[in-house]
């Protein structure tokens, strides 16, 4: 199988293109390598992979570790969007590049129009044009906005987000919705639940956490520590996109899926955990709620269960693994 994975220098695309690749496929990953957050970490995740960042130029295929290729291109340009697919003919396309960040979203609303709707639209108009078999996207579990009704299922009513970049994500799901329907191919909306571990995005809870922490600076707590995540650990998030990929049990040609934990935690208690596990005492600076940010996420796999997903993976596991690489890339010691 060709498969092609967009945002692939991303968190959840460099685990992403990892699995495919050990598993045999054939992967092209694809990246504009925005300065979003520090391109270096873009870099340096990309070297994992066996790409040389010397030998990036835009719009350039070259060869990484296993079956990997990578190309520099954004998925803005629909000219070159089209000319990527003609020549590779994908089967399977994994799309997970877009504008991440609830609070940034608040301010920068242009570049969630550009990247998650625009470039989007790009993504459907290849997949269709170009014969892709089955397209998987990244949605999010922000879609759910404030709501009382938990655990989140998938059929319940998403129509009131309360950041522009969930309504982006929401504004994924209709368009896909229409081109499933109209086009007659199979496309799979996958709702990520507050993904963390190593190689994660320094805008990020974990990350922005444990560097105040070990430098001593006091953590911002929004919403006075109020909050529920349903934390879930990125091996548990590629099991389910490669099960979502590979699996012949879905029969419809759209389908919305949460990937997620299915156990909240309170985020004073995974503060604690991180606590103790980077062997320090942090400092706290309360605030109150933040714009575009929800009081819980929770939430309901028995869909994606279906097709074999567990979730595996418990903070009291999960942390410690992202602490030592954070210790590692990051060089801290205690």
């Amino acid at each position: 199988m060709k498969v092609l994975i967009t945002g692939a220098a991303g968190f959840i695309g460099m685990h992403t293109v990892q699995k495919f690749s050990k598993l045999g496929f054939e992967v092209v990953g694809l990246d504009n390598i925005n300065p979003y957050y520090d391109t270096q970490l873009k870099f340096d995740r990309l070297k994992q992979l066996g790409i040389d960042e010397n030998k990036i130029g835009y719009n350039k295929i070259i060869n990484g570790l296993d079956s990997f290729k990578f190309i520099q291109l954004d998925i803005q340009n629909s000219d070159e969007i089209n000319e990527l697919f003609a020549i590779n003919q994908f089967e399977v396309v994994v799309h997970l590049a877009a504008q991440a960040g609830v609070r940034f979203s608040i301010t920068n609303p242009r570049d969630y129009i550009d990247s998650n709707i625009v470039g989007f639209y790009n993504i459907l108009e290849a997949c269709r044009n170009f014969k892709v078999k089955h397209l998987v996207f990244a949605s999010s579990s922000s879609v759910y906005g404030n709501t009382d009704s938990i655990p989140f299922i998938e059929t319940q009513n998403t129509d009131s987000p309360v950041s522009f970049y969930a309504a982006t994500k929401k504004s994924n799901e209709v368009m896909a919705h229409a081109y499933a329907d109209l086009y007659q191919f199979r496309i799979t909306g996958l709702r990520f639940f507050t993904v963390y571990g190593p190689w994660g995005r320094p805008d990020m809870a974990p990350i922005l956490f444990a560097k105040a922490g070990v430098e001593k600076e006091p953590i911002k707590v929004f919403n006075n520590g109020n909050q529920k995540r349903d934390f879930t650990y990125i091996d548990d998030i590629v099991q389910g996109i490669i099960l979502v990929c590979t699996s012949e049990k879905i029969a419809s040609n759209y389908q919305i899926l949460n990937i997620g934990n299915g156990s909240p935690v309170e985020l004073m208690n995974f503060i604690q955990l991180l606590e103790k596990e980077l062997e320090t005492t942090f400092e706290f600076n309360f605030m109150p709620p933040q714009k575009g940010d929800v009081v819980i996420t929770y939430s309901d796999t028995s869909e994606i269960e279906k097709l074999g997903y567990k979730s595996t993976t418990p903070l009291e596991i999960g942390i410690p693994k992202f602490v030592e690489w954070f210790k590692n890339y990051y060089r801290y010691s205690n």
